[in-house]
């Protein structure tokens, strides 16, 4: 992802429209198990990606996350919101939140994307359960548009992360 977001002179987008990531993830893991979410902070496994985001907005690249959520939510969406705060916006990510319901008539991508700087598109894509599967690059004028609407399309709409309560 350092390589990804060097290019960047602007604005990093993340478009997420799952239910469920990794569920196998060792902090989601130990949280369905009861830890904290201070004791998740306090073990760190998110500085690196902090580090990174916060390397990258300190240059002046602007980073949003949006995620498109079903309601009531899964465990892994509110685990999602339960620790946005110390890896997300830590970091300086401005995050919001959309319930499915609210994005029915905005056209989607198939499937969760980054986007640098309105142009190329990072297509990530996972397997039935969550795990990664592999991502795939684009600059294909029309992906990169489908992605640019999309995206301020949710955006738009979207709660801010402080203000979004979970179902």
């Amino acid at each position: 992802m350092a390589e990804l977001f060097g290019r960047a002179e602007h604005s990093v987008t993340h478009l997420e429209m799952r239910d469920t990531y990794g569920s196998n993830e060792p902090d989601f893991v130990a949280w369905l198990g009861g830890t904290s979410v201070e004791e998740l902070e306090r073990l760190g496994n998110m500085n690196a990606w902090v580090d990174l985001i916060r390397a990258n907005v300190k240059r002046g690249v602007t980073f949003r996350r949006a995620r498109i959520v079903s309601e009531p939510h899964s465990d892994y969406i509110a685990f999602e919101h339960a620790v946005s705060g110390y890896s997300n916006l830590a970091g300086g990510e401005l995050v919001r939140w959309l319930p499915r319901p609210q994005a029915k008539d905005i056209p989607l991508p198939g499937c969760d994307f980054w986007q640098i700087d309105d142009g190329l598109i990072c297509w990530v894509f996972q397997s039935g359960d969550g795990e990664p599967a592999g991502f795939e690059m684009s600059e294909k004028p029309g992906e990169v548009e489908l992605c640019r609407l999309a995206f301020e399309s949710v955006w738009q709409r979207a709660v801010d992360h402080t203000e979004y309560k979970p179902s």
